[in-house]
């Protein structure tokens, strides 16, 4: 998972790296000040990992997740994905890859109001340069709401349904790219303590049945959820405070 985990991987189909980073650090400068936002990052994620980022406001959770997510570019070192080396990509090639290999679950829905809960989902996949047919969109959205349970509610608006529903729905939409890895940044920041409980439930199910995820959350009973728990503080990764038997073993 991370340079805290020691285990040897073994030449299984779960032991593909999905994302691998290598002495990443990121410098924000100004005229008058110099900030440096992370430091000596190593992390390796690999298929089927669950791994959980935590650490103090100003920590540096926000840049390691747009550096992970190709929204904003390192300073130093190298960053993977899949076994390609994304460091130095144009602008338009990282949103190639990002588009295609990366979902992203945030704090807010980012739902659009105007479209029917099946649109939302669909909206991916309606802009991909694969072009979809409409029975391959009409399949995969399905198996997405099927899969955060919220299949019943295809034709529904974004306004018609609770906090907690909204959030599996944005789920569903970062899951219809069918993406390497799926970023998660703070789910539960905008529901209450059971609705938060529920899109836990439905990401840790996900992690179950094989997809991998990185989470940054505030809350040490999400991230306990994890199989790896990563802190960071001042910009650089502690010691992990718990790192599951590999799943490689």
């Amino acid at each position: 998972m991370s340079n805290a985990q020691s285990n040897t991987a073994t030449n299984t189909p779960n032991n593909a790296i999905k994302i691998q980073m290598k002495n990443i650090g990121k410098v924000f400068e100004t005229e008058e000040l110099e900030t440096h936002a992370l430091q000596n990052i190593d992390m390796t994620i690999y298929s089927g990992d669950y791994v959980s980022i935590s650490g103090p406001s100003g920590c540096g959770k926000s840049t390691l997740l747009s550096i992970l997510g190709l929204l904003d570019m390192p300073t130093s070192g190298e960053y993977f994905i899949e076994g390609v080396n994304v460091t130095s990509l144009s602008l338009d090639e990282a949103a190639e890859i990002r588009n295609s290999k990366i979902g992203f679950i945030f704090q807010s829905f980012n739902l659009i109001d105007e479209l029917s809960v099946f649109d939302n989902v669909a909206l991916p996949l309606r802009y991909s340069s694969e072009k979809p047919t409409d029975a391959q969109i009409n399949k995969r959205v399905n198996e997405c709401l099927e899969m955060v349970g919220m299949s019943h509610r295809t034709s529904h608006k974004p306004n018609q349904l609770s906090g907690g529903q909204q959030q599996r729905i944005a789920i569903a939409r970062a899951l219809v790219a069918d993406p390497a890895i799926l970023l998660v940044d703070e789910p539960t920041g905008n529901l209450d303590s059971k609705s938060g409980d529920m899109v836990m439930d439905v990401l840790e199910e996900l992690n179950n049945k094989g997809t991998t995820i990185c989470m940054v959350t505030h809350d040490p009973r999400y991230a306990d959820m994890a199989k790896t728990q990563l802190k960071l503080l001042d910009g650089a990764i502690l010691q992990s405070p718990k790192v599951a038997k590999s799943i490689r073993d």
